[in-house]
């Protein structure tokens, strides 16, 4: 039941728009704009999001990673992509890296509770928590931009 629950909250949507809503016909010309009182474009954010979620996904199964520098190493250094392809290549990793969390929460073999030997109490619980919260966060961010650039 806690992995199925689990598995919805990374899923999001339930109270909000979803990340699949959220990156749907997003204009290419309004990827890099920066709409004023906006610190982000829009392949800002998703490239974030992408980048947050693969730390904590490959954190929670690979004790020798290592996450990039911060705040440097999660955010692109354009604001925009360099080409479509770019773009949905990001949203593609993005979704897969996605799968691979609800995958690994919903596997029963996998341990929720145990803090990882490798990190300081985090546990795999933990980690979709928290990758659940950011997306969310960033998500939610995502459509108020696309709702400035009049892109909703």
């Amino acid at each position: 039941m806690l992995r199925q629950e689990v598995g919805k909250l990374l899923g999001g949507g339930s109270a909000h728009a979803d990340f699949d809503k959220a990156v749907a016909d997003f204009p290419a010309k309004l990827r890099g704009v920066r709409p004023e009182g906006s610190p982000h474009s829009g392949w800002e954010l998703l490239e974030h999001l992408r980048i947050a979620q693969r730390d904590m996904l490959e954190f929670s199964r690979t004790p020798q990673h290592e996450s990039p520098e911060w705040p440097a190493g999660y955010w692109p250094a354009r604001a925009a992509p360099d080409s479509d392809e770019a773009w949905d290549a990001s949203v593609a990793a993005f979704r897969a890296d996605l799968r691979a969390m609800h995958e690994l929460v919903g596997d029963p073999k996998a341990d929720l509770f145990t803090p990882f030997p490798w990190g300081d109490g985090q546990t795999l619980l933990r980690e979709a928590l928290q990758l659940a919260d950011h997306n969310a966060y960033h998500i939610g961010e995502l459509v108020f931009l696309r709702r400035l650039l009049g892109a909703w």
